[in-house]
């Protein structure tokens, strides 16, 4: 079984920049694709970055030029860095990962994980 587990959220103001954490762990765990999605109040989960196990990223267009996903590490982590957010960055975010990053951008990730809160403030 694969645990994820979020940190890093919290509260920012408007144009400030904050880092989410994704740690992974168990036995199986190992060349997985793992991302971000995010989910506002009232609205449906929507993909945000994810990284393939050997470095291939994406982005989606709201986070291209704004948000940077790290690699995934040695020690199974990867670091999303938010910068220039705004009142719409805020909900919360969910760290997802599968075997594909096909699979992960779809939201069919097999495993995910709790969320953790970003609120931005204007």
């Amino acid at each position: 079984q694969i645990q994820l587990v979020e940190s890093g959220g919290g509260l920012v103001q408007a144009g400030g920049s904050l880092n989410l954490s994704c740690a992974a762990s168990g036995r199986a765990f190992s060349r997985y694709a793992m991302g971000w999605f995010r989910q506002a109040p009232g609205k449906e989960r929507e993909f945000v970055a994810a990284v393939a196990w050997h470095g291939f990223k994406e982005y989606a267009a709201s986070a291209k030029g704004r948000f940077r996903l790290s690699e995934v590490s040695t020690e199974n982590t990867v670091t999303l860095r938010m910068n220039s957010l705004n009142v719409e960055d805020t909900g919360v975010y969910f760290c997802a990962s599968d075997k594909t990053i096909g699979t992960v951008m779809a939201g069919e990730s097999a495993y995910w994980g709790k969320g953790i809160q970003v609120t931005v403030a204007s």
